[in-house]
């Protein structure tokens, strides 16, 4: 369970944004809702809030589960880090991360023979001269059919390496590339209380997720009927914020989190110093 001080996800009326001016959507910040602008809080400061240079990122929180509580919480908001959500785009960051984890899927397996592990005599094939023809040495010799085969490819680890900060920047990337594109969604959690997979198919088509949609959750695991319902759904993924790489998020065109997966990726990509409270650090009179 995270620290309560690395909880950067919070809810917000939808009211209390609209109260603020809007002149974040004129200095370039992203609309995450036709219906709702990302606006600044600059008024209130506290230790875990952005700098002045980077406002926050407000997503309209979703709700999966068919509930008489959906629209209470589809009036609420997600503030995000800028600094994991809201990063600049970086195409070749991107080609890297990817290429990084299709070479680590290769097997390199490939393997051929050459003349010296070719079955047969040693023996030289004719005299090498007074026939008239090519000279030729044994029958193992990649001129020849069934001989060996020059310069094949041999077992190799296709594997290569990236440095760490690198990858973090591409998922930050990744994430931001998302919620830039309108194609990231938040929800409160995805603990699907159906068995059946039409059950399933049927609401996220209510949803509109039903397009090539992943599914990522910030918990140890995923929720066991969630992925029964969705396992037989070409179009839908699920994953943990632990195991979800670049690629996937590159793949997938839809990315839904919940809360808890919010908080790790914020956890562990975000740049924003958290400034713990004075009343931590007072030593106690006793």
């Amino acid at each position: 369970m995270l620290s309560a001080a690395f909880s950067t996800a919070r809810l917000l009326p939808k009211h209390v944004c609209r109260s603020y001016a809007t002149a974040a959507v004129a200095n370039g910040s992203h609309v995450l809702s036709p219906n709702v602008a990302a606006t600044s809080l600059q008024t209130q400061s506290s230790p875990s809030q952005a700098s002045p240079f980077q406002q926050p990122v407000y997503v309209p929180l979703s709700s999966l589960l068919r509930s008489k509580d959906a629209l209470s919480v589809s009036d609420q908001l997600a503030e995000l880090d800028p600094s994991v959500f809201s990063h600049p785009i970086r195409r070749d960051i991107l080609h890297l991360c990817v290429v990084h984890y299709l070479d680590s899927l290769r097997q390199g397996s490939a393997n051929t023979k050459t003349r010296a592990e070719v079955r047969g005599s040693g023996r030289k094939i004719r005299p090498q001269k007074g026939s008239g023809r090519a000279r030729l040495g044994d029958g193992q010799s990649p001129m020849l059919v069934g001989g060996g085969v020059a310069f094949g490819p041999k077992p190799r680890d296709f594997s290569t390496e990236l440095p760490r900060k690198v990858i973090q920047m591409g998922m930050r990337v990744a994430l931001s590339a998302r919620v830039k594109e309108h194609n990231l969604r938040v929800v409160e959690s995805l603990d699907w209380t159906g068995t059946k997979t039409k059950d399933m198919a049927r609401r996220l088509e209510e949803l509109g997720w039903d397009q090539k949609t992943l599914f990522i959750t910030g918990k140890e695991s995923v929720p066991p009927r969630l992925m029964r319902t969705t396992g037989n759904l070409p179009r839908t993924s699920v994953s943990t914020a632990q195991e979800v790489e670049v690629y996937d998020l590159v793949k997938w065109p839809h990315v839904v989190l919940d809360l808890e997966a919010v908080q790790w990726f914020e956890h562990k990509l975000s740049k924003i110093r958290r400034v713990e409270s004075p009343a931590a650090d007072t030593p106690s009179s006793d």
